[in-house]
């Protein structure tokens, strides 16, 4: 187990539970719409979760590469796990994993390309790009946090449900918008803790282009949208009543979005970084949950 640790640590095991939310909302709104495939369901979360983690170690190892990790001030949320820097794991060693596990997600996709057709490539094509590119080139000409938000938000809850059955239904568009703002939003807050690291490691983040006050900003109206985007879907019919509970974590959001407009000069609380992770996680499985039970009602 002790040999096993340094990998977790730069996967970033504690946020890989990010992939079972996302892939239990898009499969959730499939059944909801059409239909529901177990075996697909749990091929495809673990697809994600090998995404998920090649992303976080090519993240790290590229960090460290460029001098990034050696600045940060780590929080439990940001500043990378310290395991590079640490000397705990290699960086040739972080690189191999890194791109084995992105070859795995890789072999998932090829693998339901056989069972569904085409329509899932694009779906492909475009995760791809984001898992190779992320870290040295989307993070540094400013989409990094569009990137976060198709890649493990938006894309993946739409993935989840075409992979069922070939057949992308309204009610999993209406699913992944939420969960695109709340990846979005789920790294930007993150940014603001890493800020003078990032900018001598040359990121471009919002963060950076836009200032802190305009950045957190953009941070609550995020979070606004997400309310905004499950309600809208309700009133229309697309997903159904019960879903508006999902809306209810964004209680969670009150102190972020009070350190956004009162003081986002200063460094953010370490309970607005948790509750933004929370925040994240609960809606997306209270939306997941809510529909499973429409369902069987």
């Amino acid at each position: 187990m002790a040999s096993l640790k340094p990998y977790a640590g730069v996967a970033r095991a504690p946020f890989l539970l990010l992939p079972f939310t996302l892939i239990a909302a898009g499969a959730a709104a499939s059944a909801y719409a059409n239909g529901f495939n177990w075996q697909h369901t749990l091929v495809a979360l673990l697809g994600l979760i090998a995404l998920h983690m090649a992303v976080n170690t090519l993240n790290e190892w590229s960090d460290l590469r460029t001098g990034i990790d050696l600045e940060t001030r780590r929080t439990p949320f940001s500043g990378g796990s310290g395991t590079l820097p640490q000397g705990e794991l290699s960086s040739r060693s972080a690189l191999v994993f890194g791109l084995a596990a992105a070859a795995v997600g890789l072999a998932v996709g090829v693998w339901f390309l056989a069972r569904v057709g085409m329509a899932l490539l694009p779906i492909m094509v475009i995760g791809a790009l984001l898992v190779l590119t992320y870290t040295d080139l989307l993070a540094r000409i400013g989409v990094g946090e569009i990137a976060a938000g198709l890649g493990l938000g938006a894309l993946p809850v739409m993935g989840a449900a075409l992979v069922q059955d070939g057949f992308l239904p309204q009610a999993a568009i209406a699913a992944a918008v939420p969960a695109f703002f709340m990846t979005f939003n789920l790294l930007l807050l993150n940014e603001f803790p890493d800020e003078e690291a990032d900018r001598k490691g040359g990121r471009r983040n919002l963060v950076l282009l836009l200032g802190r006050p305009a950045a957190a900003a953009i941070y609550a109206v995020a979070g606004v949208l997400t309310t905004v985007a499950i309600v809208a879907s309700v009133v229309l019919h697309v997903l159904p009543p019960l879903a508006l509970v999902a809306v209810l974590p964004s209680a969670l959001l009150a102190k972020p979005i009070r350190w956004a407009f009162r003081d986002p000069m200063n460094p953010v609380p370490l309970p607005a970084l948790g509750a933004n992770v929370v925040w994240n996680l609960a809606t997306n499985s209270l939306l997941a949950v809510a529909i499973v039970v429409t369902i069987l009602l």
